[in-house]
């Protein structure tokens, strides 16, 4: 039931937000000269797919998890983005595909070893990776694994379709954040 309601909300997403993602795709190009970023990540049965994103980061910014990356990194247009988490918009794409979920475990870099490792201890690979979930929307980022890891179990256990429309409803109304990054140097 899950995956109908990805597919359903990710086709109205992808129609009704085209004439914003045509206005992000040009000022993502004036900004950075590439709006879209692509990156490996690590998916369901930890099989690897490819995210994509609008770009928030300058090009050459190097592949790492975003808690080890400077802020200086991030372009203004970028902080934007992640603030109002329309950098997450393409993801639609990958939740439409069905490489993703609108709900799930963030996809992690194949490079997070402890992550990963965190993550099939506990039996959290079992579900598509999401756009959002429980650690996102209280506010725990890839910084913590085992934090990290432990939500994702307690989501795998309790993901109904109730709690994933709870989800989606917190993370719309702006609970939680993005991923940390460090300060500038």
């Amino acid at each position: 039931m899950i995956r109908a309601f990805d597919i359903l909300l990710s086709v109205v997403g992808l129609i009704v937000g085209l004439p914003l993602f045509v206005v992000l795709l040009i000022v993502g190009w004036f900004d950075t000269g590439s709006p879209i970023f692509r990156q490996e990540r690590v998916g369901r049965y930890r099989r690897s797919f490819v995210l994509v994103k609008f770009r928030t980061m300058k090009p050459g910014t190097a592949s790492r998890a975003t808690h080890l990356t400077s802020a200086s990194a991030i372009t203004p247009f970028g902080r934007f983005l992640r603030h109002s988490k329309l950098d997450e918009l393409p993801q639609l794409w990958n939740v439409l595909k069905g490489e993703m979920s609108l709900v799930g475990p963030r996809p992690c870099l194949p490079s997070q070893e402890e992550l990963i490792d965190a993550r099939e201890a506990r039996g959290v690979f079992v579900l598509r990776p999401g756009v959002t979930g429980l650690a996102q929307v209280q506010g725990v980022d890839m910084s913590d694994p085992e934090r990290l890891a432990e939500l994702d179990q307690h989501m795998v256990e309790g993901l109904t379709l109730r709690a994933y429309f709870r989800y989606l409803f917190l993370t719309a109304t702006g609970k939680g954040a993005g991923d940390r990054v460090r300060p500038s140097s």
